[in-house]
């Protein structure tokens, strides 16, 4: 398997921890690729213990979001990037999920958009039950094969359409192999 790395805006929207996500992303030499990672802030303190926040802090106001668990809208975060693409013109989101907190970003997608649901997992099940109030279009996904097909051919429909425009002129493709990275390292211990 490769991993491909797109020199456009690929951005992490994840209910994981930052610590947890930049680790994975440095480890394989992809963390370049992003710019700009949404998730739950978290550093290691001295006492070599993980401590996480909340995206947002639901102890002094609520989201407002009842789809959503209360440390982290991903629709809002959806809405946000979308009001980005404002000063930029119109861009489309290729919007990657599997759990039920995908669901309420799903909505938020609008009909130039793909969400892309990870089949028989929890998004996946709120967006078949409630396909009605999808406006992306759907293009759903089993396993890591499945995903980077599916996602290398929308990807190739964007990039032909003429009359809309989502990845920069000087867009590129890199390939990297996954065999030039070394296995994962143990788990760094945390104190509990």
């Amino acid at each position: 398997m490769e991993i491909f790395c797109f020199r456009c805006d690929l951005r992490v929207v994840s209910d994981a921890n930052l610590f947890f996500i930049e680790t994975i992303l440095n480890h394989l030499g992809i963390r370049d690729c992003f710019t700009e990672i949404n998730t739950n802030p978290s550093y290691v303190d001295e006492d070599g213990t993980l401590r996480i926040f909340p995206f947002h802090d639901f102890h002094s106001s609520s989201h407002g979001c009842n789809l959503c668990p209360p440390n982290m809208c991903k629709g809002k975060i959806i809405e946000r990037i979308q009001a980005s693409f404002a000063k930029e013109g119109q861009k489309r989101i290729i919007y990657l999920g599997d759990g039920s907190g995908d669901f309420c970003p799903t909505l938020k997608l609008k009909e130039v958009d793909y969400a892309m649901p990870r089949k028989n997992f929890p998004v996946w099940d709120l967006i078949s039950k409630n396909s009605d109030l999808i406006r992306a279009e759907i293009h759903e996904w089993t396993d890591g094969n499945e995903l980077e097909r599916v996602l290398l051919n929308l990807i190739k429909k964007i990039t032909s359409q003429d009359s809309v425009q989502l990845l920069s002129v000087d867009c590129k493709f890199e390939t990297i192999p996954m065999a030039v990275h070394e296995p994962l390292r143990p788990a760094l211990p945390v104190n509990q």
